[in-house]
Parts: structure tokens; C-alpha cells; sequence
């Protein structure tokens, strides 16, 4: 290539680097969507994202010639949130290190350290230095011996929500909705409880004050903020949450696309009753053969990453473990 040839090639270059440069100066000027003022301090529409303004006097202007694009954009950006699929609620098994269960006969919450431990690792058999095996009346790990009293495992439970536990908050929570293990029934202070452990991320608690309003159990019935508490608890990893929200979908709106998302999410967290729901649709015509067995296949991954040799000899062994 000529001297010349080759300098006009870098001026070109040099030319289309300034002209990039200068459009993302542009991109990055802040406009108010209504007055057309510039600035660096503009707020952006909370709801979409999508436009700034300079102040709230001129959001409210701009409301009526922004409100179906922004309720668009809005509606977008919550299903990518919704649908996106979440960690597991429950992490792994502090011991065995595997994903812990999403059924709860799979599981346990120890009240002594607070730690949520997996059947396998309880129904292990626990040795000395010596090699013996020993007494394992004790939490698989903190080696607490179990409470010996209703009334002790409640004091511990107590102890762990004075230290911020929302496992024992969501649990004691669950006692006074049902009036059981020594407390009293009462469904304002389940209430209580659940929004305080459901605000430090205990996805069920949420569940669980969807379910009170589905049912109109201590608080009059409402489908929409049952709705909107179940969402809360499915972006957290709650599968149950999960299913009620594909049973809304599916029954009550016969939106069968949204309904097969959920139940999707939910099977691949565990969720059988899911994958039976994804099989009546198929039956039904709802959805395809594809879509089934995806439903399957998402299963059998989950079934896989819960599995050991200790959770299926607990299984098998089906014992009754002192609990209070």
C-alpha cells in the first residue's frame, strides 16, 4: 500500500473514532422528556427507566403522553425479573454440602445454631476420635443434644429471633397460624413474624402470607396482594409460590403460556405437583410434547444435584426423629 493511500486509511479512522466518541457524548446528555432541559442531575422514570425528568412538576406534565409507554416498558422489566430463574430457597446442606431438598421432610431446621441441615446428614451415624460410634441425639452440627422439652426448644427458637434468625421467625410464625407446639393460634402475629423474616429473604415466609389472603385466614381475602406476596416468595426461590402463581395463570386468567413458564421454574426446583400440571396441560393440548418432556429433563436435573447415599438410606429408613 502507497504512503498515501495508507495516511488517508488513518485519517478515516481517526474520523470515525471521533464520530463515535461524539455520539456517546451524546447518548450520555441527560433530556428532560417534557421541558427539553439538560443537565447531569435528571431522575429517571422509576417505573421504566426509559426517560428523565428534570423534576416532579415536569414527570407529572409528561404523565399522560408517557403513562401507556411507560406501563409497557414497566410490565417488561417486572416479567424479566419474574421469570428469570432464581438460586434454590434453601442454598446446600451446611455438612454434606449438596442442595438441600425442597420438600421439608428432606430437611431440618436446628433451633440450637440455627443451621438448616439435610435428612441425610441427620441420619448419619456420628463417631469418636476413636472410631466408635456415639449417641447422634445431638444437631448433626453444632453436637447440641436435642431439646428434652417443648418448652426448651421454644425458649431456643425465642433466643435465635432476639438474633435476627428468620428461620426460627418464619417457624414460630408458623405455630401461631396453626396454635400448635405451645403457642397460641394467632394469625396477626404469624403475620408479624413472616414480614419480618420474609424481609431478611425467607422466600416461604412470603409464601405463607399469599396463602392467608388467598384463603382469608386472619386478614380478608385479596387475590392481587396474594399474587403479589407469591411473586415476592417465587423470586426467591420458593417453588411452591411458584406453582400457585401457574395456578393463577392457568385457571383463572387461561393464560397457559405464562401458567407453563411457572410450572417450569417450579419443576426445575422440585416441584412435583409442576411437572404433573405441565403433563395435564400436554394431555390437554395446551402445551407441547417439547415443552413436557423439557419439564422432565429439568426435574431429573434437580433430582440429581439433591441426591447421596445418606438422603436415600434416611429415605429408606424413615425414621421419626425427636422433634419439638
Amino acid at each position: 500500500m502507497s504512503t498515501s493511500k495508507s495516511r488517508d486509511v488513518c485519517e478515516v479512522n481517526d474520523m470515525l473514532k471521533h464520530m463515535t466518541t461524539v455520539d456517546n457524548k451524546l447518548n450520555d446528555v441527560s433530556v428532560c422528556a417534557n421541558c427539553g432541559k439538560t443537565g447531569d442531575n435528571l431522575k429517571s422514570c422509576t417505573a421504566c427507566k426509559l426517560v428523565k425528568y428534570c423534576n416532579r412538576e415536569c414527570q407529572i406534565a409528561h404523565r399522560s403522553k408517557h403513562k401507556k409507554e411507560c406501563k409497557k416498558r414497566a410490565a417488561e422489566l417486572h416479567d424479566e425479573k419474574l421469570f428469570k430463574q432464581p438460586p434454590p430457597a434453601y442454598g446446600d446442606c451446611p455438612i454434606c454440602f449438596l442442595r438441600l431438598p425442597t420438600l421439608e421432610t428432606g430437611f431440618r431446621y436446628q433451633p440450637c445454631c440455627g443451621k438448616v441441615i439435610c435428612s441425610g446428614c441427620i441420619h448419619a451415624p456420628v463417631y469418636d476420635n476413636q472410631g466408635n460410634e456415639v449417641d447422634n441425639q445431638k444437631c448433626a452440627f453444632c453436637r447440641t443434644p436435642f431439646p428434652s422439652s417443648q418448652e426448651e426448644a421454644n425458649r431456643r427458637r425465642e433466643k435465635r429471633i432476639e438474633a435476627g434468625d428468620a428461620f426460627a421467625m418464619f417457624y414460630v410464625g408458623y405455630f401461631y397460624s396453626k396454635g400448635s407446639r405451645g403457642y397460641p393460634q394467632d394469625y396477626t402475629k404469624a403475620l408479624e413474624l413472616w414480614h419480618r423474616a420474609g424481609e431478611l429473604g425467607h422466600a416461604e415466609a412470603h409464601n405463607n402470607i399469599g396463602v392467608l389472603y388467598n384463603n382469608g385466614q386472619g386478614v380478608d381475602a385479596d387475590r392481587e396482594k396474594a399474587s403479589y406476596f407469591y411473586e415476592l416468595a417465587a423470586m426467591k426461590g420458593e417453588a411452591q409460590a411458584r406453582h400457585n402463581l401457574g395456578g393463577i395463570e392457568e385457571e383463572d386468567k387461561g393464560n397457559f403460556d405464562r401458567a407453563l413458564k411457572h410450572y417450569m421454574i417450579a419443576a426445575r426446583d422440585g416441584q412435583n405437583i409442576s411437572l404433573e400440571a405441565i403433563k395435564e396441560m400436554y394431555s390437554n393440548g395446551y402445551v407441547t410434547k417439547e415443552d413436557y418432556m423439557k419439564a422432565l429433563q429439568a426435574y431429573q436435573e434437580y433430582l440429581g444435584e439433591i441426591k447421596s447415599k445418606q438422603r436415600d438410606e434416611a429415605a429408606a429408613a424413615d425414621e421419626e426423629y425427636r422433634y419439638y
